[in-house]
């Protein structure tokens, strides 16, 4: 193929794998995607409603729960709707969107949960100055950046592949991912490599930055009783969210870069795919459970629903 323009649509080869059991995952997927929608949706609810909880920490978590419902709505509903298909296609222009949806929900993932180990560390290293430094002004400066780089870095990824020559259109994958693009090229990909080196190396500066403030958080939470009782609260749900991500997302990118052809299609499959389902469910999940304001908020509402069912049933 001469140029990029011959292509109407990539193939989805990582299909192959799932026709014996099609019905089965169709169902589990539709279970998976709602259970995101509604445990993402009530900790967005509680948060926006509660003005307890209109606190930089908790309007990071919202922030991290509306990118996970922006994240798998680039992947689920065409994921759903190709399990019930015979024919694995998706077109040139919504290969690229679904590019760029899936692996800027990734990098905005990254931002946020560094952003609140920012905010955790400035609590509890810094509790006399807190309100003065996480302003609201500087709250809503530092969200919007942690949505607007990513989506810049990832036009940037998006504008650089799709001029590329390619030389054919399977890609071995469930959903549509730069990488797999990149390697279907006829053309030089140097201004890919260095662009991609640099996001890498730019989003290990993120993890880097989390470390640091975590021994600084560790070290002033040893210092007293009360520093203990916030990192316990606050810290270590966003530790375990931190390490989940990041755990996914190394999972994605090793096998992208250095995946075995002998590694059987439906592992491979789990692999591509995981840091679409476990991150998205687990994070509100360990948020809901271990911090005590929502915690409590969420107790109080279903005790609220379950006197409004028993009045109704008296009634």
């Amino acid at each position: 193929m001469s140029n990029t323009s011959s292509i109407v649509v990539f193939s989805l080869s990582g299909f192959n794998g799932t026709v014996n059991y099609r019905v089965t995952l169709f169902f589990l997927t539709l279970l998976c995607y709602g259970l995101i929608f509604v445990v993402n949706v009530s900790l967005i609810l509680i948060i926006i409603l509660d003005e307890n909880l209109h606190e930089p920490m908790y309007i990071c978590l919202c922030n991290l729960c509306i990118n996970a419902l922006y994240g798998t709505a680039g992947f689920y509903p065409k994921f759903v709707s190709d399990l019930l298909s015979d024919i694995h296609v998706i077109s040139y222009a919504g290969c690229f969107l679904q590019v760029f949806v899936i692996y800027s929900y990734v990098k905005v993932d990254f931002s946020v949960l560094v952003l609140m180990a920012y905010d955790r560390c400035v609590a509890i290293c810094r509790p006399l100055e807190y309100h003065s430094v996480m302003s609201v002004r500087r709250t809503a400066v530092l969200v919007s950046l942690s949505w607007l780089v990513p989506l810049c870095c990832e036009v940037m990824v998006v504008s650089l592949t799709s001029r590329l020559k390619l030389c054919g259109s399977r890609i071995q994958k469930l959903y549509c991912e730069n990488w797999s693009i990149v390697k279907l090229a006829c053309s030089s990909t140097t201004a890919n490599d260095i662009l991609g080196l640099f996001l890498i190396s730019f989003y290990i500066g993120h993890v880097l930055f989390t470390v640091c403030s975590y021994v600084q958080l560790v070290k002033s939470a040893l210092k007293s009783r009360e520093g203990r009782r916030k990192f316990t609260q606050t810290c270590v749900p966003h530790l375990l969210c931190l390490l989940n991500v990041t755990a996914a997302l190394l999972f994605d990118l090793m096998y992208s870069r250095y995946g075995s052809a002998s590694v059987l299609q439906s592992l491979k499959n789990f692999m591509a795919i995981q840091f679409l389902i476990i991150p998205p469910i687990l994070n509100p999940v360990i948020y809901g459970l271990i911090l005590t304001k929502i915690r409590s908020r969420m107790i109080s509402l279903f005790m609220m629903a379950g006197q409004r069912v028993k009045l109704r049933l008296k009634v």
